[in-house]
This record gives C-alpha cells, structure tokens and sequence, in this order.
C-alpha cells in the first residue's frame, strides 16, 4: 500500500498531470484498491492486487510527461515582472536570514481549467503552512489576478525543490518556480526581488522585531467546538422535560388564578412565568440550531455514487446539487441517508435512458440528476429530479394487475395519483431484468416505510418521456412540535398542527356515502373522510349529531378525520414507544401534559396510507375506528362512562 501510495504520489506531482482525461478515474481506483488493502488486513484476509492501479499511475506518469514540456514553454511566455515588497516585508526578510532561514521568492501560475481558481490561493497557502513561513503574498486576495497568479514570499528551511513540491497541486497549479533569495547577495536575487533596491535599515536594539510570517490579514481562530451527537440529545432531552415543567407550572398557575382572583402577587406570578416562557423558548431554539447541520454532509456521496452507477450501466449521467447549506436535522440526515441512495440509484439505472435513446428522441445525449433542497414552511424539502423516461402509470397498472397487487374494477377507479403509489408497494418492480442495481425485490417501498418512521411523505411528479421527480418533505425536528389535541371515545389525541389545514363543523347527516367511502361535501369539493371512532348508531339522534372534521393536507391530497371533541393547543415533547408498548404504526409517539396526562400522537402519514389501501369489499362498510380494535370497540360499548375516563 504504501508503494502504491507512492507511485501515484510521485506521478500527481508531475508538471500537468492535470490534463489527463482520466485522473478521476485513477485517484477513485486507487482510493478503492487502499480501502481494499485495509480492509483486507483488519481481516488477516489475502490482499487484492494493486497491478491494475500501478498499470494506470504509469500511463498517467507518461502522459504527464509528455504534457510537461509544452506547458512549461506556455509558463515561461506567461511570466511577469516579480512583485514590489513592502518595507514592512524587506524587514521580515532580514529577520528571517538572521534566524538561520532561507528566503525564497515562489511564483505559480494557476491552471486555466481550474473549476475553482479563488480557492487556489487558500489550497498553496495550506500546503506551505507546516513547512514554511509566508513572509508576502502578491497580488492580493479577491483582485482579478488572483485568480492567475500566485507570488510568494516564504521564509524555511526546506530546499527549494522541496518547496516546489509542496506548491504543485493537480488541477489547480500548472507551474510553480522557486528562486533562492539571501540577504549576503544584495546585488543578485535579492535586488530582483527587493526591488526598487535601498537599504534595509537593521531594528535598533530596544525596538521589538516585528513577527515574520505575519500575513497582511489576520487569520481567525478557529471557533469550532465538536460535540458527541448524544451529548445534545442529553441536552435536548432535559429542554423537553423542562417545558413539560413549565406546562405544569402553568396549569398551577392557572388553578391558583381561580382560586384566588384578586391576590395582589398574580401580577409578579404572571410576570415571572412570561419570563420564563421567553427564556425556555430562546433555549430551545438554541438547542434546535446545534442540532441541525446542512444537508452538503449528505450530498457529498452522491456525486462518486453517480459516476460509479452509470459507467456500470453504461450510460452517460452528470449530477447538479442545489441547496446544500439548507438545515437539517443531524438524525434525520443519518436516517435518510438510505432512501436517497435508493432513489438515485434508481434515477440512474431505472430514470435515464442510454445515450443512443436519448439522442434518437432529440435529447442530449448525456442525461442530468438534480438534488435540490429548500425549506417550505416547517418542512425541509428534498427532491430527486431525472431528465429521463419518466414513469408511465398504464404500464404501472398493468405490471400490479399482473402480480396481483389490483383488481381490474380497482384498477379502473384509480387515478393517476393513486396508480402511482403502487410503486411504493413491497416487491414491487418494472425492472425487465435482474442485475446487481435493480429487479433485486427491494423496492421503493424502503423509502417509504422510514419516510413515514420519520412522520415525512414522499410524493411522484413524472412527465412521460420527459423527467421525473420524488420529493421527501420531512419535519425540521423530530423533538418538539406544537401540536392541536382532540378526543376520540374518551382518549386524548395529537395531531401536529402544521398538518391542520383547518377545522370544520358539521352534524351527522352532512356526511355521505361513495362506493362504501364517507365523504363530506366541503364548499365546492367533496372531502373523503376517515373516522377515528366508531360510527354513530342508527336514529334521528345520531343523524344529528355535531361532529368536528380535522382537514389534513398531505402534499396535494387532503383528508378529513372525524373527532369527538377538541382539547385546544399545546407544545408537545415527543417521546418514542417501542413496539412492546404499541403494536400498531398509526401512532408515531406519546407525550405527558403539564396535568401527567399522556397523549397519544397519531402518525398521518399511515392513516393516509391506510386510507388510501383499504377496499371497502373485504372489510367494514366503512373505514371507521381505526384507532381502536374490535375488542376495544365491544369494551367501550359495554363499559359505563366513568370507566371510559
């Protein structure tokens, strides 16, 4: 390994190996066939063979070699009048001689081609840092020449070979020239450089030299402190027990305010909680902030994973990444991890067609993936957009109807919407054969199924022949959210509130029956609704009946939930169930209120989920209770009002 590391050292510090077309391709062999050598020796395992990689370092080398020449000819023709020191600068020089240093004059040439030439300062700068001081740097940072040139004033001990070594970046410098400058020799190299020549004048003696390697603008500290992920959490964890603290400091308040309508310290109570309402928010808020990073850690994978995908299916594919500074939450980031690798692997292998496809139907012939994201509201948006075929629902229909996934009256009444969706089932595949990439049986029913772990939604936007588009909307945080409670047959409930469109009012005998499906007619839309207890009994009483009707929107659909009664709004910490404790996916965690009551927190996007499935033929009459069991239902039937409490 440590030979191989060499040999593509040694050749990378060629003048121009830049300009081989297939230095990407070298630098990601040579990256594997290391993970591969270490891999191989934490195992005790037989190491692989490094002959294919030294094969393509050798072609680089002399590919590089043959470049060199021509582009230090180009270099020479380049070459500029060398920069005019400060005083400030000639006396570094002369403090860096009597240390025992050698000064050095660097000039580098920047590459034409490099994708970011106001980097390259930065990028020299760094290599130089362990080895040597930067006494002057010309011209300077942010002017139009930056972005050509380079010339440096260094103070080291090094030679100059190894100075130049350290200078020559691939793809970012083209040329590096080092000229030995010394104080003994004013009338050679250093009057060139000291130019316009005068005389030095030496610090007198109670004078303090002013420090060498100074840079003409102060580098910051560094201001990053890192942290253990669970240290936040510990963190964030007590800010939520501390707001279940102050709810029920709250409702004590509030009892004491009955009791005592006209006690004169209500005021300075009432003050004293206001401040500290204001103060718990502004920590929480904080807390919040250190847990969200940008999306770009995430990112970064996918251009590598991109290139990889497509030479195996042999096509031609670019990546564009837009939004990487959006926040997001760390261990949403690390969740979602998986289902994105999925569907751009899937936009490769299953979105873009191969070259010779595209340019028959008149597109470029190299296909593009976009990863965009943004906030909307208080979701993080992130979509996954392919200029491919995009997805044909008829040939969707028919591949359910042929794993038997439909039935062909179903499949009449499904929309476009709805058709789509089928593609989030499990197993299901369109693939036409099975390769190492798709047709594997692990389906986008994965994205789905943490989507909704995550209280998130994933939708389709396709256009045939043209592009398609998966977005993931995921909450900004997962720790607290401000929630509306209601109650269903004497349980209390949660909802979050930024998924409340609205609330309705309505009586029994406003709502309807479609195809076995309750719907209300809503002004000028009819609403399907989804009832969360069980369905009224039979008479003018429950015909009458007022009913409140939650209107949630989920992307473009919106459903109605049918409710006993509302409770109003509340801050709410979200503490996790295992699957011990609740067997059911329609509730996604439970929280205490100020009171010690618990709530349960219903998880929408599995209620949609199940709407959307259900057939009425196999079930019910209607989609009712489905917050409870068969033998809840009987138990609260049976059971006096005081037990249901």
């Amino acid at each position: 390994m440590s030979n191989a590391a060499h040999e593509l050292e040694d050749a990378l510090a060629l003048e121009s190996a830049s300009s081989h077309g297939s230095l990407a391709e070298v630098a990601f062999t040579a990256a594997d066939t290391f993970g591969s050598m270490l891999a191989a020796y934490r195992r005790k395992g037989k190491l692989p063979s490094s002959a294919p990689l030294a094969k393509m370092i050798r072609e680089l080398a002399q590919q590089a070699k043959g470049n060199g020449k021509k582009r230090s000819k180009k270099a020479a023709k380049a070459a500029v009048a060398p920069a005019a020191w400060t005083e400030y600068e000639k006396l570094a020089i002369q403090n860096a001689v009597a240390r025992g240093k050698s000064v050095y004059h660097i000039t580098t040439a920047i590459d034409p081609h490099c994708a970011m030439p106001i980097a390259a300062r930065q990028l020299v700068l760094n290599g130089l840092a362990p080895s040597a001081e930067v006494l002057g740097a010309r011209p300077e940072a942010g002017s139009p020449a930056s972005t050509q040139r380079l010339e440096l004033l260094v103070a080291s001990e090094k030679s100059a070979d190894q100075l130049s070594a350290l200078c020559r970046i691939p793809t970012v410098i083209s040329s590096v020239v080092v000229e030995l400058v010394s104080a003994a020799e004013p009338k050679t190299k250093a009057a060139a450089v000291l130019a316009p020549s005068q005389n030095v004048p030496a610090p007198e003696s109670g004078d303090e030299p002013a420090p060498a390697g100074k840079p003409s603008h102060p580098v910051p500290a560094e201001n990053i402190l890192r942290v253990d992920a669970e240290r936040i959490d510990s963190v964030l964890n007590l800010v939520g027990e501390l707001i279940i603290g102050k709810s029920m400091l709250q409702q004590a308040f509030t009892e004491f305010a009955r009791h005592v309508p006209k006690e004169a310290l209500r005021g300075r109570f009432s003050d004293a909680m206001a401040f500290q309402s204001r103060v718990l928010s502004e920590l929480q808020h904080s807390v919040m902030k250190i847990r969200m990073v940008p999306v770009e850690q995430l990112f970064r994978r996918f251009p590598r994973m991109v290139r990889d995908v497509a030479k195996q299916c042999g096509k031609e594919v670019g990546l564009v990444m837009r939004g990487q500074e959006t926040d997001l939450d760390k261990g949403l980031l690390d969740v979602i991890a998986e289902p994105m690798t999925h569907l751009v692997r899937n936009a490769v292998s299953h979105g873009i067609e191969s070259a010779e496809e595209r340019v028959r139907k008149g597109k470029p012939a190299r296909g593009t993936i976009h990863l965009t994201s943004y906030h909307h509201g208080n979701q993080v948006i992130v979509e996954i957009t392919d200029d491919g075929a995009g997805i044909d629902a008829q040939k969707v229909k028919a591949k359910a109807l042929e794993k038997g996934l439909l039935t062909p009256e179903e499949a009449d009444r499904l929309g476009e919407t709805e058709i789509l969706a089928l593609v989030f089932r499990p197993g299901f595949s369109t693939a036409v054969e099975i390769t190492e990439i798709s047709g594997r049986g692990v389906g986008l029913d994965v994205v789905q199924t943490v989507m909704h772990r995550l209280k998130g939604s994933v939708e389709i936007e396709t256009r045939v022949g043209q592009s398609t588009t998966f977005r993931l909307k995921l909450p900004l945080t997962l720790a607290i959210i401000k929630a509306l409670l209601f109650r269903v047959e004497q349980r209390l409930y949660a909802v979050p509130l930024n998924a409340v469109a609205e609330i309705a009012r309505a009586r029994e005998s406003d709502v309807h029956q479609v195809q076995n499906y309750e719907v209300l007619q809503l002004r000028d839309r009819v609403l399907p609704l989804v009832r969360l207890g069980c369905a009224p009994g039979s008479g003018e009483k429950a015909g009458s009946g007022k009913i409140f009707v939650l209107v949630i929107a989920m992307g473009e659909r919106k459903l109605g939930m049918i409710v006993d009664r509302l409770e109003g709004e509340e801050e709410l910490v979200i503490k996790a169930l295992d699957d011990q404790m609740v067997a059911t996916d329609l509730i996604s965690g439970a929280s205490i209120l100020g009171d010690g009551r618990v709530v349960l927190i219903v998880n929408l996007p599995a209620i949609v989920d199940r709407h959307s499935k259900f057939r009425p033929e196999l079930g019910d009459s209607t989609i009712s209770g489905i917050l409870l069991s068969h033998a809840d239902r009987k138990n609260l039937r049976e059971a006096p009002v005081e037990a249901r409490s």
